[in-house]
């Protein structure tokens, strides 16, 4: 499955247009991790535990794009957004990833 931001691909023919399709993934965030961020916050530095959580959800959501587009026939997905946001009040405990794009045939 190719994904790519751009809306065709090099060298490719778009043959058909699948349809939209969307994944998202909601990861929590524990206290300590939370704690040690808002230490990070003040220190200054990056917070590798919501990296890690970020990629864990941005790959999560990937996996779910892909399988939309695969059980619709698609070889790729093209045009794809991603969206991260923070979710839980003022307290943000949870991200969410969201990813979109167009699923489609190549020849």
């Amino acid at each position: 499955m190719i994904f790519t931001t751009t809306p065709s691909i090099e060298r490719k023919t778009i043959t058909d247009y699948r349809g939209i399709v969307a994944g998202e993934a909601i990861m929590g965030v524990n206290i300590f991790k939370d704690l040690f961020a808002g230490i990070r916050d003040i220190i200054g530095g990056r917070s590798g535990a919501y990296e890690q959580e970020l990629e864990k959800a941005r790959a999560a959501a990937f996996e779910d794009i892909g399988a939309k587009a695969r059980e619709l026939g698609a070889d790729a997905v093209v045009g794809i957004d991603i969206d991260y946001e923070v979710i839980g009040g003022s307290s943000g405990s949870m991200l969410m990833v969201s990813v979109s794009g167009t699923a489609v045939s190549l020849r």
